[in-house]
């Protein structure tokens, strides 16, 4: 960022001279009346020596005017956050620079940068005298409760005069983004349905240029190595087959946010859409660590910053980039107009098999028999069923009731209730329904 003269962005001066004038501080407008009233005074009273008085009054804050409106300072400014993304809860520091590039000592600066409300006070420092080609530093912290993305800037700079008789504002253009992301819970290991290295539920057979041995053969391809040739497949077929290189499975996920306006109540950052949020944002980041493939998904059926086939986050070196663009992602999600999941239902159905986990609002019988569809016959899936323990607890419950009869591990969250709590308690859940079994299981985890 850069700022030359008494300027606003661009290094134009508002106003001009008379923008200058604007500047008069107080003690400027109070010096400037108190001689122009002595200079009619003495005029009125015929007293010269007044005259000069008053003169010198009104002449003072002209010239400070004058001096600091001609004085061209050339100074640059940088800001740099760290981090860039942060949980919300959790705090910033924001570090401000500012150069001196030109050949003449500045004045007293106050430094100001625009901060949203939510992330705290307007920060305001006071820099003296910067020498020719010298710089400072100061740094100040930002935090929010609150997720999403707000803008940090532009850098304000006021420059005054010796005596305080004038103030000019020069205002950089560039501005920084901080990310607020949910967050986030570690959740504890447990086994999930299906959950076998190599195979099982939610896994599936991808092709790569390197992996383990498969006895599955196919036709010879120009450049494939005369080493990987089948014999026995050869002589089979009468031509030159080859064995195929295949990759251990990988366990899918798909983690569904239910984000309609109409399935949730209150506001702020206990309110229990930001817990549905948080708790999606930690079962991805989770299901990261552990190697899988990781879709997330919004009952509009949108699929929010998967890069890969079908919306897929894979594990890999890039997956932490992308697994941040995610978090992005989430820190921005809002209410949806949606007035059901039928959307969603539609895409669950024509996806693969895998691993599903699900975070939905209140449930109407119309909703809970749409979602308990969801559950594709191959995967296993869980359920967090909003239960605020209002007049609604009878809705919660029947919704609990329809998705386990539908073969969903489900469990009702109220107030207060921990995630890791209730993540392990789903687990064992459903590793009883892929068994058979029932386990009896009621909300009121905490």
């Amino acid at each position: 960022m850069t700022a030359a003269g008494p300027a606003v962005p661009d290094g134009v001066v508002r106003g001009g001279v008379r923008g200058a004038l604007g500047g008069l501080t107080t003690r400027g407008r109070s010096f400037l009346a108190a001689g122009v009233a002595a200079a009619v005074c003495a005029y009125v009273l015929g007293q010269p020596d007044l005259l000069r008085v008053g003169l010198l009054l009104a002449a003072l804050p002209l010239v400070c005017v004058t001096v600091l409106y001609r004085t061209r300072y050339r100074v640059t400014g940088s800001r740099r956050l760290s981090p860039q993304r942060v949980a919300a809860g959790a705090e910033a520091r924001v570090r401000l620079r500012l150069d001196n590039v030109s050949r003449l000592p500045t004045g007293l600066l106050m430094l100001q940068d625009h901060v949203p409300y939510v992330l705290g006070p307007r920060p305001r420092f006071v820099l003296d005298r910067v020498e020719p080609g010298g710089k400072r530093e100061v740094s100040y912290r930002v935090r929010s409760d609150l997720r999403g993305r707000y803008p940090l800037g532009p850098l304000q700079l006021r420059l005054s005069d010796p005596f305080g008789m004038c103030e000019l504002t020069r205002s950089f253009s560039a501005y920084d983004l901080l990310t607020v992301v949910p967050r986030t819970e570690p959740l504890p290991a447990a086994r999930l349905a299906g959950e076998v290295p190599g195979y099982g539920e939610g896994r599936h057979r991808a092709l790569a240029q390197v992996g383990e041995d498969d006895i599955i053969p196919r036709e010879y391809r120009y450049g494939d190595d005369l080493r990987r040739v089948h014999w026995r497949s050869t002589a089979r077929y009468g031509e030159l087959m080859v064995r195929r290189e295949e990759q251990p499975q990988q366990a899918r996920c798909t983690v569904l946010l239910d984000t309609r306006a109409e399935a949730y109540g209150g506001d702020g950052p206990d309110s229990s859409f930001e817990w549905a949020v948080s708790g999606a944002a930690s079962a991805v980041a989770h299901l990261l660590e552990r190697g899988y493939a990781v879709r997330l998904l919004t009952d509009t059926g949108d699929a929010l910053s998967g890069d890969g086939p079908d919306g897929y986050v894979t594990p890999g070196h890039e997956a932490a980039d992308t697994a941040g663009l995610m978090m992005d992602a989430l820190a921005v999600v809002d209410h949806s107009s949606e007035a059901g999941l039928a959307r969603a239902h539609d895409v669950l159905r024509a996806g693969r098999e895998g691993l599903l986990i699900a975070f939905f609002g209140e449930l109407d019988e119309a909703q809970a028999e749409l979602a308990g569809r969801m559950r594709r016959r191959s995967g296993a899936a869980i359920a967090f069923v909003r239960d605020d323990g209002s007049g609604a607890a009878d809705g919660a419950a029947d919704a609990v009731r329809h998705l386990r009869q539908a073969g969903w591990s489900a469990v009702p969250v109220r107030p207060g209730d921990s995630l890791a709590a209730l993540w392990r308690h789903a687990a064992q859940d459903a590793g009883a329904v892929a068994g058979g079994g029932t386990t009896g299981f009621s909300g009121g985890w905490s």
